[in-house]
């Protein structure tokens, strides 16, 4: 057994770049964190994903965008469902403190 601790980010931090960590994974499933501190989707990129997101932001805020207009800003303990192929930008995420999420994907639907 492994314990992480989540809020750990000596590892990653600083950096220029996301950082995508991979938790666990299998049958379709991937569980990850991502930390991000500044980082946003380039211009005129979307992410369009092949299987359901579910996210949480454990810490920092972020503003995403969906391609229908949508602009959603998220705190700390936000939680978000993203189907397949909803495309979605990232439009800010905070440097201080860094934001800290946890992302599932996998075929899924919301409750």
């Amino acid at each position: 057994m492994n314990v992480v601790n989540m809020f750990d980010v000596s590892a990653v931090l600083p950096s220029d770049k996301e950082t995508f960590e991979r938790i666990a994974e299998g049958n379709g499933l991937v569980i990850e964190r991502i930390v991000s501190s500044g980082q946003k989707t380039p211009e005129g990129e979307w992410y369009d994903q092949e299987r359901d997101e579910w996210v949480v932001l454990l810490q920092g805020h972020a503003t995403l965008s969906f391609q229908n207009g949508t602009e959603l800003d998220v705190c700390a303990g936000d939680s978000l469902f993203i189907p397949a192929h909803q495309r979605h930008r990232v439009e800010h995420t905070s440097m201080e403190p860094p934001c800290i999420w946890i992302a599932v994907h996998a075929r899924m639907k919301s409750c």
